[in-house]
């Protein structure tokens, strides 16, 4: 089965918001980084993702306008198979990545990016849905504290585990990075060997 690894929403864009923190991103861009570079090394498709929305304006960091629509620094530079631009959480929507993926041969979705309970998990349960098999990187997703309803905080920590809590075995398979390597490169042979 071809597998293709997607990196969604790695822009500048969420630089510009007040939660970004540098030291909660480092362990993401690492994890993150190390995928790209796996998948490069096996011959993988990776397929890059932008969120634009809100105003057309320089103002606002999702706009095109605003230049902030672009890789994010720190990220490990790759030619992209193909770049898609959505405007919905999931990276499947209106995007044509769905018919991409579909002309491609594409089997399994290997999930990564910005951020893990949004755009990520929403593409991997839309994803699945649609019959793809997805493997959902946790480590490679990146997400930030939030407050809950009643304004307690709930953790960056405690959110990624909630996400691979109800995606698992549901929804996609959680891997880690080499997990999900070594996923896609024992499938990758098995379709070059057909």
């Amino acid at each position: 089965m071809k597998s293709c690894l997607i990196v969604i929403d790695a822009q500048e864009s969420f630089r510009q918001r007040a939660y970004w923190s540098e030291r909660v991103a480092q362990p993401y861009f690492a994890a993150q980084n190390a995928l790209i570079e796996g998948c490069l090394a096996a011959g993988l498709p990776i397929v890059r993702v932008f969120h634009v929305d809100g105003p057309a304006a320089a103002s606002h960091p999702f706009a095109v306008e605003s230049g902030f629509v672009r890789p994010i620094d720190g990220l490990a530079p790759f030619e992209a198979a193909a770049t898609f631009t959505k405007h919905r959480h999931s990276a499947l929507v209106n995007s044509g990545l769905d018919i991409w993926l579909t002309q491609q041969g594409i089997g399994r979705l290997i999930v990564s990016g910005i951020r893990t309970e949004q755009c990520c998990e929403t593409t991997a349960r839309h994803g699945s849905d649609l019959g793809w098999e997805v493997d959902y990187v946790t480590e490679a997703t990146l997400t930030f504290d939030m407050p809950q309803p009643d304004g307690r905080p709930l953790a960056a920590a405690d959110i990624k585990a909630r996400t691979a809590a109800v995606l698992d075995g549901r929804f996609a398979t959680v891997c880690s990075v080499a997990q999900a390597l070594e996923r896609a490169g024992a499938h990758a042979t098995e379709s070059l060997a057909a």
